[in-house]
Order: C-alpha cells, then structure tokens, then sequence
C-alpha cells in the first residue's frame, strides 16, 4: 500500500475511489427500496451522450454529462409519473437513446475514438486530474447533502408513495431530487467504474447490506462502508496485478455480496427458534 501512494496518480484515484464509494450507496439504499435498481443504468447510458455532447462542442465533458444526466432523469421520473408508459419502458427508452446518441455524436467529435469512447463506458480513474478530484469531491458532497438534509422524507416516499402524499409531503418534487441526486452519482462515478458499470456501485452496496442488518439507516451505512472498501480495495488490487480497475471493484463488490449472503444464511440458522407457545 505504501509502494502505491508513492504515486500522486494513485493518490488521486484512491480519493476519487473512495469518495464514489461513499456517496453512490448512500443515494443507492433509496433507488434499492423504490425498486428503481435499474435507474443508474439508465441514467449513464444518457450521460454517454452528454459526454460526447461536450466533446463535440470543445466543452468540459463532465458538465455536459451533469446537464444531460439531470435533464434524462428528469424526464424518465415525468414519463413515469404522468404517462401511460411504465417505469421499465421508460428506462428501455432511456438506454437506447442515450447509447445510440452518444456512439453517433462521438463520432462526429473532433478527436472522438473507440478509446475516448471505452475510457468512460468502463473507466479510466488512473488518469484523474486534480480538476476531477475537486469536481468529484463537490457532487460527492451535494450528494451526502441531499441524503443528509431529505434523508427523513425520501425514506417516507420510499416506503409508501401513498403515506407520503397524505403526509402532505411534496411527492414530485422529493421523487426528481431522488432523480437528479443519481445523475449526478452517475457523473461523479463514471471516471472510476464506467458508464456501463456505474449502477453495480449504486446496489451491489446496498444489496450486501440487506443480507446483514434490517434496519433502514443501518442498511445505508453498511452499504456506505462496503461501497468504499470495493472501490478502494478494487483499485489498490488492480494496481498490483494489473487488470481494469473499474471491473475488478464491480467483482470485489459482487464477492462481498456474496461473502454477506453466506454469513447472513448462516447466522439466522444459528439463531435458536422461538418455542411454541
């Protein structure tokens, strides 16, 4: 570990790894119980588009993947919530468009390639930049923000869209911050895993938390905390044998899942039964 700091690459990509750890689970425990797993997926293959969109124009890639993230997640929550088309379409729709519009735009880029193009459908964190460590850190805080500050109210409207509206909670609005707030974990982890692997960060997390503890907040915290060791282990892993980061913190997350299904089956069969009455 210490061979590995001795990089200020490393350095770089160990803190945007960590950061995207920390921020992507905790946006991901809401989407998990609105059973919306699928809505990072979605949203990146729009933010490809956005990121050839800011290559033709010679602007920053990163904003213009925010800009269209937030409009395609704004859309996809309207498109649920007033048309006759469900959810799943919606993000059917989402996908193709988004994937198809930005293989075409980024041929048209100046300077557009294949490998422009697989540096952010699988990530490139080895080469961060002290620019995209700054961005990185200020989406990751407006993330931790918004769980922080509307954690109570999104939670009621993940439970019960119903409950919550007669609460006389503002449903539309707490549904596109929910929207908005995963564009933006998409931007923020698309350097790290990819656009194609983004969503992996956002459930896998939340999924291995859900083996171990029931509890909604407990839930997020471990996801929190796995999110975190997968991409700071996957990356330190990567550094030494040499394989894509991206996709082996996605497998290091998929084995945590799969270490926590184990160990949660055989703790509640280790647990003594409650006698009959």
């Amino acid at each position: 570990m210490i061979d590995l700091l001795q990089f200020d690459f490393m350095q770089r990509a160990l803190i945007a790894a960590l950061l995207v750890g920390l921020a992507a689970p905790a946006i991901g425990t809401f989407i998990v119980q609105r059973r919306l797993a699928l809505l990072g997926d979605g949203i990146g293959h729009v933010a490809l588009t956005g990121v050839a969109l800011g290559f033709l124009t010679g602007t920053a890639p990163v904003l213009t993947a925010v800009v269209v993230s937030i409009l395609g997640a704004v859309a996809i929550e309207l498109v649920r919530e007033r048309g006759r088309t469900g959810g799943d379409v919606a993000l059917a729709l989402l996908f193709y468009g988004g994937i198809a519009g930005g293989v075409l735009l980024i041929s048209l880029a100046p300077g557009g390639s294949n490998a422009t193009l697989m540096s952010y459908l699988f990530g490139s964190i080895s080469s961060v930049t002290v620019q995209d460590v700054w961005v990185i850190a200020l989406l990751a805080a407006a993330v931790l923000g918004v769980v922080t500050i509307f954690g109570r109210e999104l939670f009621v409207l993940c439970q019960d869209e119903e409950v919550a509206r007669a609460s006389g909670l503002p449903v539309r609005f707490l549904s596109l911050l929910i929207a908005v707030t995963a564009a933006l974990t998409v931007v923020i982890a698309m350097r790290v895993v990819g656009l194609l692997l983004v969503s992996a960060l956002m459930v896998v997390p939340v999924a291995t938390g859900q083996q171990l503890t029931r509890g909604f907040r407990s839930t997020m915290l471990l996801a929190m905390l796995f999110g975190m060791i997968a991409t700071v282990g996957g990356l330190s892993s990567s550094f030494y044998i040499e394989v894509p980061p991206g996709a082996l913190i996605v497998l290091v997350a998929l084995g945590g899942f799969a270490l926590a299904l184990t160990l949660g089956r055989f703790v509640r069969r280790s647990r003594p039964r409650e006698s009959q009455p």
